[in-house]
C-alpha cells in the first residue's frame, strides 16, 4: 500500500477532517505525525507496510506545529505516533501529556536502557563532534567540549544558535556531568571565542571551518558523513580541509543526541503503533538509519555498511540517560541566555 503523506504548514479544517477520516477508515493503519524530514525514511514506511500489511498515513511538519496540533485535536486526534529529533523536544511533548506509557517487551530488550524513558524511545543516534581546520588548529587543542572555551581559540569558534535543541541537549549533558556553574562558565567562554554570531545549520558551520572563516565548530556527525559520501568536488574539498575529534574520550564520552518517538495517549490504533515502533528497532530498520541517513543504530548489535561512519571509526559515547538530558534542557537554555549564546 502507498502511504498517505501530507506536508501541512498550517492547521486547516479540511486537513484535520481528512486526517480524522484516515484514522478510522481502516483498522490496518497507523497514523504518524513526523518532524523527521528525510527523504530516505520513505523506504522505512514502505518496508513496514510490506512486512505487516499496515498502511502508514503520515503528516510532516515542524516540531512545535505538530505538538500544538495534537493538543488542539485533543481526544479526537488521529495521531498514533509522534516522531521528532532530539531528547529535549521529546521531553517537551512528554511534559505536555502527549505520550502514553510505552509497554513493549521487544523494545525493552532491543533498545538500551539509556536510550529510552517510560513514555518514549530513541531509535537512532548522532554524535556531537568537533571539526577543526587542519591548517590552523591542532587536534590536541580541542579534545573536550570544555577546550572550546579556552582563550587560545579566541575568534575561532563557529556554532549554531544556543536555542537549538542539539545544543540544549549538549548543555544538558554538561550540566549533568559538571554542574550548572561549570556549564555556565563554559558557555561564557565559548561565546567569547565566537568567530561570528551563531547562524545557520551544522553544515554551514562545517563549511565555514573548511573555508577558514573559523577554526573549529560543533556539529552533528551525520552532517559531516553526508559530505564525506558526496561525489561533488566542492564537498570533497571541504572534507579534505577538516580534522575530526570525538570529544571527552578520557572522561564522560562524546555527547549523542537522538531521533525518537512516543505513542500518543489518545491513539486510535495503539496496537499498530506499538508494532511500528518495534519495527523501528528491527535489524532491517536499524541498519537503514545508518545506511540511509548516516545515523548510528540504537540497537548496538546491528551491523552497518556505511563507508563514512566506518571511516570515522569507533568512539566512547556518553551513556547518560536521554531522559536526564531532556530534563536539563530548560536549565541549559537559561544559562546559555545569560552567557549571551543566542
Amino acid at each position: 500500500m502507498v502511504s498517505s503523506f501530507f506536508r501541512l504548514p498550517s492547521l486547516t479544517a479540511v486537513a484535520l477532517a481528512t486526517a480524522a477520516t484516515l484514522a478510522h477508515a481502516d483498522d490496518k493503519v497507523v497514523n504518524i505525525y513526523s518532524a523527521r524530514h528525510y527523504q530516505t525514511d520513505e523506504a522505512l514506511y514502505t518496508n513496514f507496510t510490506k512486512a505487516t500489511g499496515i498502511k502508514v498515513n503520515r503528516i510532516e511538519g515542524k516540531e512545535d506545529e505538530l505538538l500544538e496540533r495534537i493538543k488542539n485535536e485533543g481526544a479526537r486526534s488521529p495521531a498514533d505516533i509522534l516522531i521528532t529529533v532530539d531528547a529535549s523536544r521529546l521531553e517537551i511533548a512528554d511534559k505536555a501529556g502527549v505520550f502514553a506509557p510505552l509497554q513493549s517487551k521487544v523494545l525493552d530488550q532491543r533498545i538500551p536502557a539509556n536510550l529510552r524513558t517510560p513514555n518514549w524511545i530513541a531509535f537512532s543516534t548522532r554524535a556531537r563532534i568537533v571539526v577543526y581546520n587542519k591548517a590552523n588548529i591542532k587536534a590536541e587543542w580541542v579534545q573536550t567540549y570544555g577546550d572550546l572555551a579556552h582563550p587560545r581559540l579566541k575568534n575561532q569558534v563557529c556554532v549554531r544558535s544556543g536555542s537549538h535543541p542539539y545544543n540544549l541537549s549538549l548543555g544538558g549533558a554538561f550540566i549533568a556531568h559538571q554542574g550548572e556553574a561549570q556549564a555556565e562558565a563554559w558557555a561564557r567562554g565559548l561565546v567569547q571565542n565566537f568567530a561570528r554570531a551563531p547562524k545557520g545549520g551544522d553544515t554551514d558551520q562545517i563549511k565555514a571551518v573548511a573555508a577558514g572563516e573559523c577554526g573549529v565548530a560543533i556539529s552533528n556527525s551525520y552532517y559531516l558523513a553526508r559530505l564525506m559520501r558526496s561525489d561533488k568536488p566542492e564537498d570533497k574539498k571541504v572534507v579534505d580541509a577538516l580534522g575530526v575529534v570525538w570529544p571527552n574520550q578520557a572522561t564522560w564520552g562524546t555527547h549523542i543526541n537522538v531521533s525518537g518517538a512516543g505513542i500518543v495517549k489518545t491513539a486510535p490504533n495503539k496496537a499498530n503503533a506499538v508494532k511500528f515502533l518495534e519495527y523501528l528497532s528491527s535489524n532491517q530498520a536499524q541498519a537503514y538509519f545508518a545506511e540511509g541517513n548516516n545515523e548510528w543504530p540504537a540497537v548496538p548489535s546491528v551491523k552497518m555498511t556505511n563507508p563514512a561512519l566506518q571511516k570515522l571509526g569507533t568512539f566512547k559515547a556518553d551513556k547518560l540517560n536521554v531522559g536526564e538530558l531532556a530534563k536539563n534542557a530548560a536549565t541549559a537554555q537559561k544559562l546559555f541566555d545569560r552567557a549571551g549564546w543566542r
